[in-house]
C-alpha cells in the first residue's frame, strides 16, 4: 500500500485550487469535468479537493466542512519550504489568515500555522535534519 492523495472538501473546488497555486506555488493536475474536484501537483502525491455535493455523494453522509467550524479541524497539510517566513507572508497575502508565527522548534525545525479561506489547516515547515 503506498499513501496517493488527501481530498479536503471545499465549497468551491476552482476557488481553492486557485488560493493554493498563488499561496503556496502548486500546480493543477487535474480537474474533474464539471469542476467537482480537482488535484495539485505536491511531488510524490496529489493534494486534492472535491466540492461538497460530490464529496458527499462518494461518502454517503453529511460531515462538518472545515470552514464552518470555528476552529481548524483536527488534520493539517504540511508543505515544507527552505524559507518559512516568506511562505506565511505569501499565504497571507494571498488570503490565508495567520495562526501561528514561524517558530523554531528544539529540534530545529522552522513551524508555522495558517488557516485558508476554505478552512484547511496549513503547516509550513523547514526539512527535518
Amino acid at each position: 500500500m503506498r499513501f496517493a492523495y488527501t481530498i479536503a472538501y471545499v465549497d468551491n473546488v476552482e476557488a481553492s485550487l486557485a488560493f493554493f497555486e498563488q499561496a503556496f506555488g502548486l500546480k493543477r493536475r487535474f480537474v474533474a469535468p464539471g469542476g467537482g474536484y480537482g488535484e495539485l501537483e505536491t511531488g510524490g502525491t496529489a493534494l486534492a479537493f472535491a466540492d461538497h455535493a460530490t464529496a458527499r455523494g462518494s461518502l454517503g453522509q453529511d460531515y462538518l466542512p472545515a470552514d464552518q467550524s470555528e476552529r481548524p479541524l483536527g488534520i493539517e497539510i504540511g508543505l515544507v519550504t527552505e524559507d518559512v517566513p516568506a511562505a506565511c507572508d505569501r499565504a497571507v497575502t494571498a488570503g490565508a489568515r495567520l495562526l501561528t508565527p514561524p517558530t523554531v522548534k528544539p529540534w530545529g525545525q522552522t513551524v508555522a500555522y495558517v488557516r485558508c479561506p476554505d478552512g484547511v489547516l496549513v503547516e509550513l515547515c523547514t526539512a527535518m535534519g
